[in-house]
């Protein structure tokens, strides 16, 4: 099973970073021969992609090995770790798309006149579009499927290419198409794209640095897990509970009451029932320590 989750990810991994080549290439082009500053940083954006891609292809090989002896609980959180460069990388190019943008509005200002883009660019971004919301879309449901944080992180990365390229093409458009004095549309429209690239990237980063910093689980997600607990036969009182995130597994560690009287044999096969039901409900690379104690 996890050889076939590796597979899926880096298949899904390797689409996007040929995409995300080819409108670099295309959209690089495209910015120069058009005269657009919006469209050669929408392919610098394409390029912050395909160094991402590069990122979870080598995280998620590492996540997926084994548990060994300097590794008690797996590698599971290398994945969590590409999660969070992830989003670090998209703060970084949201935050450069801001400052390159305020900078343009500051020169209009001043009387500066931005040079009119060419058509090229409007199609590149039309095709941008196109292009890296349908692979957001596919990179996405890939992600939720295989409960993979870096590779729902990298899809946010595509969709945030589409809006990078939805913003130049709402500012190449309204520069091509009305004149000088609306040429500053560009910019305007790239700090809103920016504003929503950041939104994500510190989305992202909080959800990663909680796995990281062992934050429990969500309080509801807690409640279930005892309530199977309680639901086994012979099961007082599950206390202490302790739950974490390992990449795209789950750690449970609770102590349970059974009766005293009770033989080693018989609550031992009352744990092995608890741990059958939690991995059935949350995944076969749950973790579940369980600690029993006697009924007083």
């Amino acid at each position: 099973m996890t050889d076939q989750r590796t597979t899926k990810i880096y298949r899904v991994t390797l689409l996007g970073m040929f995409v995300n080549i080819a409108l670099f290439i295309f959209k690089l082009i495209a910015g120069i021969v058009g005269r657009s500053g919006a469209m050669i940083a929408d392919a610098v954006h394409s390029a912050s992609d395909f160094a991402t891609d590069i990122v979870v292809l080598a995280f998620v090989r590492i996540s997926a090995k084994p548990r060994d002896d300097d590794h008690d609980w797996g590698h599971g959180k290398y994945e969590t770790l590409a999660s969070l460069i992830i989003g670090v990388v998209l703060f970084a190019v949201g935050a450069e798309i801001l400052v390159d943008s305020t900078e343009k509005i500051m020169a209009v200002i001043n009387g500066e006149v931005l040079p009119r883009p060419g058509i090229i660019a409007i199609i590149a971004a039309a095709i941008s579009i196109v292009a890296k919301e349908v692979l957001y879309q596919y990179t996405a449901r890939v992600g939720r499927k295989l409960d993979s944080p870096s590779v729902v992180a990298n899809a946010w990365h595509h969709r945030s290419d589409a809006l990078s390229s939805i913003g130049a093409l709402l500012g190449i458009g309204a520069a091509y198409l009305f004149g000088e004095k609306w040429r500053i549309a560009d910019p305007i429209a790239a700090i809103v794209v920016a504003a929503l690239i950041v939104k994500v990237a510190y989305d992202l980063c909080r959800t990663a640095i909680a796995e990281l910093l062992e934050k429990s689980l969500p309080h509801e997600v807690e409640e279930e897990i005892l309530n199977i607990i309680s639901a086994t036969p012979n099961v007082y009182k599950p206390h202490n509970l302790r739950t974490r995130r390992i990449g795209s597994d789950i750690a449970i560690e609770v102590h349970i009451r059974v009766d005293g009287e009770m033989s080693v044999h018989a609550s031992h096969e009352i744990s092995r029932d608890i741990e059958r039901a939690l991995r059935t409900r949350f995944g076969e690379g749950t973790a579940v320590a369980i600690h029993v104690e006697p009924l007083k």
